[in-house]
């Protein structure tokens, strides 16, 4: 079976590194993706994916990602089912990160001289839409 995941885009907020009583570093953090599409005249939307890394990975993400950083993860997803505190049955699904990496430049990453560097998120209702062109399903002049 197959249960593998890759996701690219910014930190919304700051990762903060924890440790398990068993000694354990741990980090939890979102990702926000930028979806592929967004319909004529309607805002571009994002999905907001939470992220949990471990030992070593954890420590990485808390030393040089922070809000607004372009990250990219390689993980697979993990589904849990729980009870709230009202007696609701709850899933709260996330991904597991293996491996993560910088994306962009170097002073966008924040890796320069100051690596506590932050730069806003980038704002999503802002996005243009010009590029996009409505498709037709005209095959008339295909040659098959």
């Amino acid at each position: 079976m197959i249960n593998s995941v890759i996701i690219m885009g910014r930190l919304t907020y700051d990762p903060e590194l924890r440790t398990t009583p068993n000694g354990i570093s741990v980090v939890r953090f979102q990702v926000a993706c930028d979806r592929n599409f967004s319909k004529s005249g309607e805002e571009r939307k994002a999905d907001f994916i939470d992220v949990t890394a471990w030992r070593q990975t954890a420590e990485f993400v808390s030393r040089y990602f922070r809000k607004g950083s372009m990250i990219a993860v390689e993980g697979s997803i993990q589904t849990d089912n729980f009870t709230d505190k009202d007696g609701n049955k709850r899933k709260s699904v996330q991904v597991v990160a293996n491996n993560v990496s910088f994306c962009g430049s170097k002073a966008e990453s924040g890796t320069t001289s100051n690596p506590v560097f932050s730069q806003p998120a980038p704002s999503y209702a802002s996005a243009d839409n010009s590029d996009f062109e409505e498709i037709s399903d005209d095959d008339d002049d295909l040659p098959f």
